[in-house]
């Protein structure tokens, strides 16, 4: 291949960009502190205004409440990013349902935020505001649970299949900029904000180009070991863009390549330069190429040049509109959290996976640089209080300070980095990564032998009538044992994961609200990964599972494949609320789910006769992505077909010890009660039908006596989607055609008919799923009568009979407290 020169105007096009090449990102808003990120080309103090607005309706700047400045960080040579932080001074805290408005400088008073935005003569004028003020402004949450609006989504793949969704909330924003009870007062993005594992390869030419201008030097990543056990390093430069398959899978140990699909790893992200310069790319339009090489000055193989060009087009029109991403992400308070794509596809889904990759001194470089810059990216703005004087941030960002003016040189520097970003140590004996037991799990080791404290991913956001806590699954997975343990499917939290991230934050809220000092009413929880998938999914995985193809499709990703963990998860939450809602993503496929959970009591765990109570809960499922990577399996998914095949109720039960069940086997001329064998597991969960079978047969499971009554109950309901209803005022323009598009229209003239038929809007009326690209708005129907309350999510996307329109599917969740289906069938009562 020859080389990709093409680029190699972007040094002559820098000196002319705007200081600002990303953000600014609103990030964590409370009422006594806010932080907004941003990406500059040049080192500089950075100081953050909070202003109130007249009448809180954000039209008119009235006063300032908050003030902060903090000094950038030096990521390379000309990439310096801040997280800074206002605070309150002498003023009261922000007030719910008021529109506030933020400013940045940059110099003294002397280089503002639209000065530092623009770069006269080279760059059209930007402005982030909606308002004639040009401040970007935000919306406090409500203290009235019926005015609050929250926005969720995930998976954005540059080239991914569809329009990008992401960029219809800056025009959601834009329709309710002055009205505060409206307008959406939190973004949560729910994972995989990239993709650095399936990267198209004119992207990967760009960010090469980029991110080694940026940083000031190139990266040299560990390689090949030699016979002497040191390993050569290699340039980045060096891995061509679609060239890196092989790379990435005998070198690194990664497995995105791995269900016979080599091109989701052809142009995988390697290093840290890399990283940074994808999401650069993914949330500002500053630093993209205005044009990208032809396909025939790349590839010799015409098929080739042909999907060079295909992948350059795509990203062209995923540039197109990055401009309403970066105002929505400037204007709306923004929070998010890894899924396994921020890293590489897999990521540490199993035992197996973190000795294979970790154990390759090339793997365990790709996931350090990933986390490093998810840590600068996204991790500052979620928990700007770790990153403060003395705390594991402030620590790591020294430290990077130290390895960048090195050249990437200072190993002692980038080992530090490691631990702060929780990557465990080595074993000396095995070369594989550090566990420990956490109950009866393995976790990665993160006790460090100089006490060094990691970072954490996971956090909470308490706001006035609403809690949201966002937890890690990913890098505080509890192991099973065992060398069959290698492969099987993990807890999504370890015991002390369960602790940290769930229990400790719902009792420091139960506390808060007792001494009058908060009045939480609802609680949310943000799982990357789901609770209830459809059940094809489930089918699938489990038939992958059994072949031992565990990185096909995520097997052991889904909580249903762990039974403790699961049972734990309902049993925390629900033991602790009675209506809790959780926000989750990942499946590329949006949907709301209802679980009702009912918790067994009595007051004698073995006289037959005793007081058997329950307390009940209902849990919603509220599932949104991808906001750019649809399937053709989701698009089929979204139609009239899938009504073919409904998501029936499930009815399951639960022990914390294996009970005595028997099969009831019923036939004309005869009844027989044959013993259920029960695995001695604990806990123990059994599906329970109602009477099944035909003329000749029937059958049902029963219990032997009231001593096997479960301890716990659940019911699953898949919420049907409502037709969907026009969104006025937003319109976008029709996506350029692909080459294969202009060049072959006669191939469109003779599937008119079918396409007809395709987009028709009765067979996209789907009565389960949206399958096509999304983000949605949760909000709630809440009053002082249990039985009235509710919860709403509204899902955005573009229907194919009016692709320039924008519509949404309503699903209503109710979330009265229902009361138990009848107990199975009880054979005796002795």
């Amino acid at each position: 291949m020859p080389p990709i020169d093409a680029y190699s105007e972007f040094p002559q096009r820098f000196e002319h960009l705007p200081l600002i090449l990303a953000g600014p990102i609103l990030r964590r808003t409370d009422p006594d502190a806010v932080t907004v990120w941003v990406a500059l080309k040049a080192a500089r103090s950075v100081r953050l205004s909070v202003y109130s607005t007249v009448n809180g309706q954000g039209r008119h700047i009235d006063r300032k409440q908050m003030e902060g400045s903090r000094t950038t960080v030096q990521v390379g040579k000309h990439l310096h990013i801040v997280a800074v932080t206002a605070t309150l001074s002498d003023r009261s805290p922000l007030e719910p349902a008021q529109i506030y408005a933020y400013d940045l400088d940059f110099g003294n008073g002397d280089e503002t935020l639209n000065d530092a935005l623009n770069s006269r003569g080279f760059f059209p004028f930007v402005t982030l505001s909606y308002l004639e003020h040009n401040l970007p402004t935000f919306a406090m949450p409500p203290d009235d649970l019926n005015h609050l609006r929250i926005i969720h989504g995930s998976c954005r793949k540059p080239h991914g299949m569809g329009r990008d969704a992401l960029p219809l909330i800056d025009r959601l924003i834009e329709q309710f900029a002055d009205q505060p009870n409206t307008r959406p007062h939190q973004l949560f993005l729910t994972g995989d904000q990239i993709y650095s594992d399936d990267v198209a390869d004119p992207l990967l030419g760009a960010l090469c180009d980029v991110g080694t201008t940026l940083l000031g030097w190139e990266e040299a990543l560990p390689y090949k070991q030699e016979p002497a056990g040191n390993y050569q390093y290699q340039k980045i430069s060096d891995w061509k863009p679609g060239q890196r398959t092989d790379i990435a899978r005998y070198y690194a140990g990664l497995t995105a390549m791995l269900d016979d699909q080599p091109q989701r790893a052809k142009s995988h992200l390697f290093g840290f330069s890399e990283y940074c310069a994808m999401y650069l790319f993914s949330w500002s339009p500053v630093l993209l190429p205005p044009r990208f090489p032809k396909g025939t000055t790349i590839r010799k193989d015409p098929k080739q040049a042909s999907l060079w060009d295909e992948e350059a087009q795509a990203i062209r029109g995923f540039a197109s509109e990055l401009w309403h991403v970066r105002r929505g992400m400037a204007n709306v308070p923004t929070y998010t959290i890894c899924d396994d794509h921020d890293i590489s596809d897999d990521w540490y889904l199993n035992r197996e996976w973190c000795n294979r990759v970790l154990g390759k001194p090339l793997g365990r470089r790709i996931v350090q640089n990933g986390l490093l810059a998810y840590a600068l990216f996204q991790g500052w703005g979620n928990t700007p209080e770790q990153f403060t004087e003395g705390q594991p941030g402030e620590k790591l960002l020294q430290a990077l300070q130290q390895w960048s003016v090195s050249g990437g040189t200072d190993e002692s520097a980038w080992d530090e980095m490691g631990k702060y970003l929780g990557l465990p140590p080595m074993e000396a004996k095995t070369g594989l990564p550090k566990l420990k037991q956490d109950g009866e799990v393995l976790i990665l080791d993160r006790d460090y032998s100089d006490g060094t404290s990691a970072l954490n991913w996971h956090y909470s956001v308490r706001s006035f009538k609403h809690e949201v806590l966002v937890l890690d699954t990913r890098t505080w997975r509890g192991y099973p044992v065992g060398e069959e343990g290698a492969i099987a499917p993990p807890m999504l939290l370890s015991p002390t994961a369960f602790e940290q991230q769930i229990q400790n934050p719902l009792e420091l809220t139960d506390r808060l609200n007792q001494a009058g000092t908060s009045s939480i009413e609802a609680t949310l929880v943000v799982l990357p990964t789901n609770l209830v998938s459809l059940s094809f999914v489930d089918i699938a995985q489990r038939w992958d599972w059994q072949q031992g193809k565990v990185f096909d499709h995520d097997v052991g990703d889904s909580w249903n494949f762990h039974e403790v963990a699961f049972t734990q998860l309902l049993e925390t939450l629900c033991q602790r609320r009675d209506r809790i809602v959780i926000l989750t993503g990942d499946i590329h496929y949006g949907c709301a789910v209802r679980l009702n959970y009912w918790f067994h009591t009595r007051n004698s765990a073995t006289q037959p006769n005793s007081t058997y109570s329950y307390r009940a809960s209902v849990l919603v499922q509220l599932t949104s992505s991808s906001f750019k990577n649809s399937e053709l399996k989701t698009y089929v998914a979204h139609t009239k077909a899938k009504s073919l095949v409904l998501e029936q109720p499930e009815y399951w039960a639960g022990w914390q010890h294996p009970p005595q069940l028997v099969e009831i086997v019923t036939t004309p001329s005869q009844v027989r009660v044959i013993d259920v064998e029960v695995p001695d597991s604990r806990p123990f969960w059994q599906q329970i039908h109602s009477l099944r079978g035909n003329w000749d047969v029937a059958w049902q499971i029963a219990l032997k006596d009231e001593r096997s009554l479960p301890d716990w109950r659940y019911r699953i309901e898949w919420i049907k989607r409502e037709k969907s209803q026009p969104v006025p005022g937003i319109k976008r323009r029709l996506e350029l055609e692909s080459p294969q598009e202009q060049s072959a229209k006669w191939r469109r003239v003779l599937a008119d008919s079918l396409l007809r038929l395709w987009r028709n809007r009765w067979w996209q009326e789907g009565e389960e799923i949206v399958g096509r690209n999304n983000f949605s708005v949760v909000r709630f129907q809440w009053s002082p009568h249990d039985n009235a309350k509710a919860v709403i999510q509204e899902i955005y996307w573009h229907p194919p009979w009016r692709p320039t329109h924008v519509v949404k599917s309503r699903y209503f969740v109710p979330l009265q407290l229902d009361s138990p289906p009848p107990l199975p069938k009880i054979l005796s009562s002795k």
